[in-house]
């Protein structure tokens, strides 16, 4: 006898450190849920299938510094992901799937229901369309006379401050899909969704223009990093 410890045929001699890591937190995350994970622990049950064999943990904890939370790692752009050392191609691929996945879910919310009766799923599904855009985008839903959803369009797109919007397409596309309502929405992308004086007068002027023409502005919303702005809310219109 030499006094070694045995050890079993074909087994490894150590197992990484992160590899019960990944079970547990897996195990977690079914038996409780999403709520039972932080965010950081989330965006690691990602990563864990694109990084199979390496400690994520850093990793995650990483792109939440970098970009601020979840929702915004999810959101930004896949070059910028690119710019995060560890983060490949399959990753930034994989991180842009569960976006796009997470924006279909939230625009099946709204399709199949009355907008303005599940108006948190409204809200839920323009946040994580436009909320964490890095530019200005002016969004509109179309609505048919029972308020339901006809068509969700993004009209334009802008620089970091400001989107062109003009009133008489607006109206003119709202009549081509035969819509008798709409709600407009755009993104602050410094954070803030509070609604500027042109905010307000854009809206004004599509609703003069549409109402004689039988469409209804039921609201403007503004959506940023730090929540959402209604202008009807905030009797602005």
């Amino acid at each position: 006898m030499t006094g070694k410890t045995a050890v079993k045929p074909g087994a490894d001699a150590a197992e990484p450190h992160h590899t019960g890591h990944r079970d547990r937190l897996r195990d977690r995350f079914l038996e409780a849920g999403d709520t039972a994970v932080s965010d950081y622990e989330l965006l690691e049950l990602i990563l864990f299938r694109s990084i199979p064999r390496r400690d994520v943990k850093p990793l995650a904890k990483a792109l939440i510094a970098k970009f601020g939370s979840f929702a915004e790692v999810l959101g930004a752009k896949r070059s910028r992901l690119l710019e995060i050392g560890g983060v490949g191609d399959n990753t930034a691929s994989d991180l842009k799937i569960v976006e796009a996945a997470g924006r279909r879910l939230a625009r099946g919310a709204v399709a199949k229901r009355t907008p303005l009766s599940s108006w948190k799923d409204v809200i839920e599904y323009c946040r994580a369309a436009m909320a964490f855009a890095e530019r200005e985008e002016f969004r509109i839903l179309f609505l048919d006379k029972r308020n339901c959803l006809i068509a969700d369009e993004v009209q334009g797109s802008g620089t970091v401050d400001h989107t062109p919007v003009y009133p008489r397409e607006v109206v003119r596309r709202a009549l081509e899909v035969s819509a008798t309502a709409v709600i407009l929405v755009h993104n602050h992308p410094s954070g803030d969704p509070s609604p500027s004086t042109a905010d307000v007068k854009m809206t004004l002027d599509i609703i003069a223009m549409a109402q004689p023409l039988g469409v209804s502005v039921h609201d403007h919303i503004i959506v940023g990093r730090q929540g959402h702005a209604s202008l009807r809310g905030l009797k602005l219109i």
